[in-house]
């Protein structure tokens, strides 16, 4: 059970309410409206990275898998359906989730590498320029705040104990 209670449109102060009711019911969006000040610019950034980088979305939704799988399950399953909607392949979300990247082209082991750095703290020379051999400077500074993103979320998660919502799938995370 979550330690704070995942607001809904019905109980959610007037601020919130609005762009709570609009989303899919899912208890991200329930925990972090309790930001109230912060919810708004955080859903226009996180809709964002969902929708306006430069970066290739198989890209995107590979880093976001990885975070999910090193930190929060919970973003693991509310993006599988995601990422195999931009073109992921399934047997390549399975070995990721092996732990195997041998059915990776190079750059997205290099991507899948960096994002480890960058959850684990630590991204060195030679993860760095794995990836920017590969990718200009803004889709590097893209992944990065992709997998950072990411990463803030899934530390939220497992502090407040977020409860597994059902995938709700890349009609109700992506704007069209």
């Amino acid at each position: 059970m979550a330690r704070v209670p995942y607001l809904t449109p019905s109980d959610a102060p007037p601020s919130v309410a609005g762009p709570l009711a609009k989303l899919a019911p899912l208890h991200v969006f329930g925990l972090v409206a309790h930001a109230e000040t912060a919810f708004r610019p955080w859903l226009r950034f996180g809709g964002a990275l969902l929708n306006d980088l430069a970066l290739d979305p198989k890209l995107r939704e590979l880093a976001i898998l990885r975070v999910g799988q090193l930190t929060a399950r919970y973003e693991w399953d509310q993006h599988v359906p995601i990422a195999l909607d931009v073109g992921v392949a399934q047997e390549q979300i399975d070995a990721l989730d092996r732990g195997e990247l041998d059915g990776f082209d190079e750059l997205s082991r290099a991507a899948l590498d960096f994002v480890t750095g960058i959850v684990d703290g630590e991204v060195d020379d030679a993860r760095y320029a794995a990836v920017a051999t590969h990718l200009p400077d803004r889709e590097v500074v893209e992944l990065a705040l992709v997998a950072a993103h990411y990463l803030m979320l899934a530390r939220m998660m497992v502090t407040f104990q977020i409860d597994p919502d059902p995938p709700a799938g890349p009609e109700a995370l992506l704007r069209r």
